[in-house]
């Protein structure tokens, strides 16, 4: 994929006619981004992986319909997002979450999306984006972890690139606050010792 533009490389393997291969390919390089999409949407790990297969079952479907208009990556995170969004409004979902609530309501679990994005970069950082709103959240987590251009996350989406750029400049104030403020609360704590 280095060199080639995402339709060349789409195209290039759709020469082949073989759609077990394509997917295989498809699999292998984005694999990894699809899972944790969409275990950062949903935020648990058995979801994530229907998830994974439900995408890669409609990629494989509809291979030959891709149009170029997107990256690969974003054409597969769109397709991830929809899915989940589709799942969020099965009633079967809502009935398996709502039981789900219900046992573990006195547990005292660490929340799944804390501990995989700590492990992923830097711990501060990766807690601060955590205590983000959803909005800065998910630009902050397609751009700085997926990597997305600011136009791919608009596509994705659905916003203005100006809402884009608003969203990741909020959010990274605030994450520098809190760093900030952590930084402070153990220089004050090293003074008191």
């Amino acid at each position: 994929m280095n060199g080639l533009s995402s339709f060349e490389y789409l195209s290039a393997l759709c020469e082949t006619t073989d759609k077990d291969a394509i997917l295989q390919d498809l699999i292998r390089h984005f694999g990894r981004d699809v899972w944790n999409y969409a275990y950062f949407l949903t935020g648990r790990m058995e979801v994530a992986d229907d998830v994974f297969q439900d995408v890669f079952v409609k990629v494989y479907r509809n291979l030959y319909n891709y149009r170029g208009d997107s990256t690969v990556k974003t054409w597969l995170l769109a397709i991830t997002r929809n899915v989940v969004k589709d799942h969020w409004k099965s009633a079967w979902t809502r009935r398996v979450l709502l039981m789900g609530a219900l046992t573990r309501r006195h547990e005292t679990v660490s929340s799944t999306e804390k501990e995989v994005l700590s492990r992923m970069e830097s711990g501060d950082i990766w807690k601060a984006v955590l205590e983000l709103p959803d909005k800065l959240k998910e630009v902050m987590v397609l751009y700085a972890h997926h990597q997305l251009t600011v136009p791919e996350i608009a596509d994705l989406l659905r916003l203005r690139e100006g809402t884009v750029k608003s969203r990741l400049h909020r959010a990274r104030g605030k994450i520098q606050f809190k760093l900030d403020q952590a930084e402070q609360a153990l220089e004050t704590r090293g003074r008191s010792r």
